[in-house]
């Protein structure tokens, strides 16, 4: 899942089971987003623990936290649950809605009701209210079943200022902790159940069902939704080709460089599908068939743990299948009347019945076809295996050659391979990306031959590239997230780019810092970076200063005329418009009849905060934001000179508002530097496809208007400060608008 948010699966079904007193809750694989909390038990207290963690260094501690504070962890400023996508989907009225319609419906007499993977309680409260509506001498029961316990802290205080803590049980378990007698006095009658993920497996869905039927459920029972239908449709798109196929890309960068050998992709994306907004690239698709139903299965019924399905797809339309995107439709209730669904906007019914608007929470799954995909001609079928496991779905495309040989296009995944995000295989593959690099690099080395050169970042690309236009240099990687993935990697393609492994050293042991043993009794001539750090993917921009971190502890091995790559990066700033993702990030009131205001804080609404507390700045692709517009010009907050060690910093910036418009937020991303001349700068901006930025969503949107000042008509203008703490990797950011 590529979510730019904290995914809920990873509440749900990450779990470190021990026997200890100690049960590690579901966390991020990313902590630049998220600080996990665990949680000790005892009959009595239930304490909390935050894993912080030090962006620049990327070390992590576990702090005791002893109690949440107005859902703010205690020693703490920020939301706990701030990065999570819970408050994006709260703020879906589509999904909302059409939750609340087939419960009303569905739940028609008293029964017990089952709500797995609870969160605030939302579900929990509507079937509750569902029952209280209907007449009879028994009464409905509710069981909430909720494992992460901030969110179950949560969720009580939203069931007490709705008066429902005594209408709705809260478990903090797992479903399949749950013990009858203890949890359960009896089977439930009904599922009212959303553990689902863009791709629908990824929450733990079929798992969950399938212990739920075997132990929780009567047979039989009544659940929403009812029915989930995952659809597909073969696509052309040169940008989603170039997410995934670096060998043909890099064939045009012509630079000498082979990070992968012909006939041998060891560079690739992982083999599953890729979470993304389609709807962003829908003028850039050519599509190649009709939606097609890939899977269907039924809620009611106890799901099987993997199935096939083989499909003979006609195509529309001449072209290259690059990609299989897919999407859902949940059927909510029994008799087929209401709909959710995650189809992009160009699909049309039936098969996008109960779409809805931009939303973050769930997207579309994109399914990489390998290498440069398959030529098909008009009225072609194609023959498409889709396949699916407990967790994740895959396609195997078969395309008929000539002397009835069929070609098959898969993974083989009994070799190495290094697995990268589709964005850096991209970046790898472009041409005018690689030309900067190298043109730095080469200008920078006039002259000069490094004697030692210090790769400080996860970039084999760069490690490539210095030792080949530097033969007599010694080479050392600091690899920092691929460690040994990268010795192995750099051994399977020394040979074809004519570089020798005895020029090279990866440092796979972690240290704080190098001596001059580690450089072999040699000076670093040469410090570089791109900067990319492996699992950074979530990561803001501001925490790949982590390179500026690198620098400063490999400042005791470092020559008195070192170059450094890049040598400063500059902070840029742009006040834009940003309605579908500020509604997604909006202050919570009453959702379907429930006030849900409580939960503001916590999970980092926009809106007016505590005072001493900011909103959170989020990492997006600001182009698959849905709507979105610049408002001022582009300006710069402050620099960071990577020849000194790294310092606080700090700058401001008067800003001028260059179009009329509602502001909802400043999007800031990091322009770096590469050469000591200025000249070769990499731009990691929202016009740049392959980098995220950050955003900070203003409390209110604002209106920016023209003013007409007697002398013509000028916009307004923002006062805008901001300052950068090395201590934390942190970014505060202070405006107002004149």
């Amino acid at each position: 899942m590529a979510t730019s948010l904290v995914p809920r699966s990873l509440f749900r079904i990450l779990h470190l089971v021990t026997t200890s007193p100690f049960t590690l809750a579901p966390q991020s694989f990313n902590p630049f987003n998220f600080s996990a909390a665990r949680t000790m038990s005892s009959e009595s207290t239930q304490r909390l623990f935050q894993l912080r963690f030090d962006p620049l260094t990327g070390n992590s501690e576990w702090v005791v936290i002893e109690e949440e504070v107005e859902g703010v962890l205690e020693n703490s400023q920020k939301p706990l649950l701030a990065t999570t996508s819970y408050l994006d989907m709260l703020n879906d009225s589509t999904r909302n809605r059409a939750f609340r319609e087939a419960i009303d419906k569905t739940l028609s007499k008293p029964c017990h009701v089952l709500d797995i993977g609870a969160g605030t309680g939302l579900l929990s409260m509507m079937a509750a209210r569902a029952m209280d509506s209907v007449m009879g001498d028994c009464k409905g029961m509710v069981t909430a079943c909720e494992s992460y316990l901030p969110m179950v802290k949560l969720m009580r205080k939203v069931l007490r200022l709705n008066g429902m803590e005594r209408k709705v049980k809260v478990i903090n378990k797992r479903s399949d902790e749950f013990q009858f007698g203890a949890d359960l006095t009896s089977r439930a009658d009904a599922l009212v159940s959303e553990i689902l993920d863009s791709e629908l497996l990824g929450e733990g869905l079929i798992p969950t069902l399938q212990h739920a039927h075997d132990k929780l459920l009567v047979e039989n029972p009544l659940t929403v939704p009812y029915r989930a239908t995952v659809y597909g449709q073969l696509v052309e798109s040169t940008y989603l080709w170039k997410l995934h196929d670096l060998y043909n890309n890099e064939a045009k960068a012509c630079d000498g460089i082979h990070l992968v050998p012909v006939g041998d992709p060891i560079i690739c994306v992982k083999p599953q599908q890729y979470a993304m907004h389609c709807d962003a690239i829908a003028n850039e698709v050519k599509l190649l068939s009709e939606p097609f139903r890939v899977f269907e299965f039924d809620f009611w019924k106890r799901p099987e743990s993997h199935a096939e399905n083989e499909l003979h797809v006609k195509a529309t339309d001449s072209g290259r299948i690059h990609a299989v995107v897919s999407w859902w439709t949940l059927q909510l209730d029994r008799e087929g009347t209401i709909f959710y669904s995650t189809a992009p906007k160009w699909i049309s019914p039936p098969y996008n019945v109960g779409a809805g608007g931009w939303c973050d929470h769930w997207k579309q799954c994109v399914w990489f076809i390998p290498g440069n995909g398959v030529s098909i001609s008009k009225e072609e079928k194609v023959h498409l295996c889709a396949s699916r496991n407990d967790t994740t779905f895959s396609y195997h495309l078969k395309s008929q050659i000539p002397g009835g040989e069929i070609l098959q296009h898969g993974v083989n995944a009994e070799n190495f391979k290094l697995i990268l995000p589709p964005e850096r295989i991209a970046v790898y593959g472009d041409r005018e990306w690689r030309l900067a690099m190298l043109t730095a690099i080469k200008t920078e080395l006039q002259g000069r031959a490094p004697s030692v050169c210090v790769i400080a970042d996860d970039s084999v690309f760069l490690t490539l590239m210095v030792a080949c236009l530097s033969k007599t240099t010694l080479v050392l990687s600091l690899f920092p997230g691929i460690r040994e993935k990268g010795t192995k990697y750099l051994q399977a393609v020394s040979h074809v780019n004519g570089i020798c492994m005895d020029s090279i050293k990866v440092i796979e042991k972690r240290k704080s810092c190098l001596t001059i043993q580690d450089t072999f009794e040699k000076k670093v001539d040469l410090l570089i970076s791109e900067p990319f750090y492996y699992g950074n993917d979530n990561a803001l921009p501001w925490h790949n200063l982590r390179f500026w971190k690198e620098r400063t502890m490999l400042d005791q091995v470092l020559s008195d005329d070192v170059l450094i790559m890049p040598s400063k990066g500059i902070l840029r700033a742009c006040f834009m418009s940003l309605p579908d993702l500020w509604s997604s990030r909006r202050r919570l009131g009453t959702i379907e009849g429930f006030d849900h205001s409580v939960t503001n804080d916590t999970l980092g609404a926009c809106g007016k905060l505590p005072e001493g507390q900011e909103g959170p700045f989020l990492a997006f692709y600001i182009w698959q934001c849905g709507e979105y517009e610049e408002l001022s010009e582009i300006f710069t907050l402050m620099e960071f000179d990577f020849s000194k060690p790294i310092s606080p910093c700090s700058g401001k910036s008067q800003v001028k508002v260059t179009k009329a418009g509602i502001c909802h937020g400043i999007v800031l991303w990091i322009d770096w530097v590469i050469d000591s001349k200025n000249s070769i700068v990499i731009s990691t901006g929202p016009d740049k496809r392959y980098w995220k930025q950050g955003v900070k969503l203003l409390a209110d949107p604002v209106a920016v208007e023209p003013r007409d000042s007697g002398e013509g008509i000028e916009c307004c203008s923002a006062a805008i400060e901001a300052s950068f703490d090395p201590s934390t990797g942190e970014l505060d950011l202070r405006h107002s608008f004149l």
